[in-house]
């Protein structure tokens, strides 16, 4: 599959998806139909994600306030095809190297955006109990940009228990924190200040919690290397401890 016309340079890539700039800072109208800005295109890969699906979450959260890019006409391109408003800004991760921000912040923030989610009532399910989910955001899917955090990479979306969408955040910072890697302090100092400002530890470890299905779906994940796959037993420790 080509890139379309007008398609830039290559961004960045990620472990299932390709995003190429489509726009420019000047609002360049390289898609011909009149709206102008800058825009992306999100490819995935390998016959990935379901690009139709995942805009129209995204739409449906945006329509409630959360801050995540403006999305355009996925209906009308192939499954693997997501255009979307190209953001400015360094991740969270990228903002911790160049010390914008603490470890404890970013965890604030990540629970900030956890709950402000967790507010919008289901889109499909009418269980009260049921919300929409990321079921991804962790640091390298927030960037801050100018008008505030903005959350992106929504392939994995879902409807569920909330405690899924935090046991999911939490697993994967304490997967980096409990790892032979130069940034596992601040990982768990992270790790730490997202459980504090967790609303209730029994989303995550109670009867019904969701850590075990959280670690369950990282473990069946295809794009988890086999050390990845060893760290999550001792990254469930460690969440267990923090919220004991």
């Amino acid at each position: 599959m080509g890139i379309p016309a007008g398609a830039g340079r290559l961004l960045g890539s990620g472990r299932t998806a390709d995003v190429y700039a489509l726009g420019d800072r000047d609002g360049h109208d390289v898609l011909g139909d009149g709206s102008g800005g800058a825009w992306v295109l999100r490819r995935y890969r390998d016959g990935y994600g379901d690009a139709p699906a995942e805009a129209a979450v995204m739409e449906y959260v945006r329509g409630h306030g959360y801050p995540v890019p403006r999305v355009r006409a996925a209906e009308a391109r192939p499954r693997t095809d997501l255009v979307m408003e190209r953001l400015y800004g360094p991740t969270v991760v990228e903002a911790l190297a160049a010390g914008q921000l603490t470890a404890g912040e970013a965890g604030l923030a990540l629970a900030r955006l956890l709950r402000d989610l967790h507010a919008i009532p289901a889109r499909s399910s009418t269980d009260p109990a049921v919300r929409v989910l990321h079921l991804d955001l962790h640091p390298e899917n927030v960037l801050l940009t100018p008008a505030g955090p903005m959350v992106i990479d929504w392939a994995n979306t879902d409807e569920g228990p909330p405690g899924r969408d935090w046991s999911m955040s939490a697993v994967i910072v304490a997967q980096v924190a409990v790892d032979d890697d130069p940034r596992a302090p601040l990982a768990e100092e992270m790790l730490s200040a997202l459980l504090a400002d967790c609303p209730d530890p029994a989303l995550l470890t109670g009867p019904d919690g969701g850590l075990g299905w959280a670690t369950g779906q990282r473990a069946a994940n295809p794009t988890m290397s086999p050390h990845e796959v060893e760290l999550l037993g001792e990254a469930g420790e460690l969440i267990r401890r923090l919220l004991a």
